[in-house]
């Protein structure tokens, strides 16, 4: 399980490493440089499965902390997935904008009648006026996303807490009962002890009155 563990910490942190090269990537390598992550990604999430299962064959005294180890490398992996979707997510609006705005300026406006003319001016302004929009509710829905997102994941992270608590608690509630086991146990040996001196003392008088 170390050896897992230890190769499993190295990707996440080789996952780190590529996303800073995200920001830094032109059009052309961004998509191989998300592929690339995607596939660390989901290989991380299938070497942790078994980490899990490892955690799980543990010895007792050794298993909470294994559990826990595993479950910061999980949280991890996971901010950093929700960090490329997020990354993901402004790349496609930025493109988006930018193919809008190409559309926009390759379209050809021919004179005509006064009647008929089309203010250019107020539909540029306009159209800006959208795209700003659009830019702020695309901003919104991601942070929105983002949110939702890092609850989900502490809501795990809570829920594999509150086992672990429960998994004390119980191992807890065994030793108090062995506990009080043992005192009464030696409770019970205190008057057994007790009796045998009073019979000892009880046969020596005996053999003393009797046999001189």
């Amino acid at each position: 399980m170390e050896a897992l563990y230890h190769q499993t910490n190295k990707q996440v942190h080789e996952v780190h490493s590529y996303m800073g090269q995200l920001e830094t990537s032109d059009k052309q390598s961004v998509h191989l440089v998300e592929n690339e992550i995607q596939a660390r990604i989901d290989k991380i999430f299938s070497s942790l499965e078994r980490l899990e299962i490892f955690c799980n064959k543990e010895p007792l005294n050794k298993r909470q902390n294994a559990k826990l180890r595993v479950d910061q490398l999980k949280y991890d992996i996971q901010h950093l997935q929700t960090a490329l979707r997020n990354f993901q997510h402004r790349r496609y609006a930025r493109e988006q904008q930018e193919r809008q705005r190409e559309e926009l300026l390759a379209q050809t406006f021919t004179a005509n009648d006064s009647d008929t003319t089309i203010p250019i001016d107020e539909t540029l302004q306009f159209n800006e006026s959208l795209q700003n929009a659009h830019r702020g509710m695309d901003d919104l829905i991601g942070s929105g996303t983002s949110i939702l997102r890092g609850l989900r994941d502490q809501r795990v992270t809570l829920k594999g807490t509150h086992k672990k608590i429960l998994d004390v608690a119980n191992m807890l509630g065994l030793s108090n009962t062995v506990m009080r086991l043992t005192e009464k146990r030696a409770f019970q040996d205190k008057y057994f002890m007790l009796g045998g001196m009073v019979l000892t003392c009880v046969l020596m008088f005996l053999v003393v009155q009797y046999l001189t």
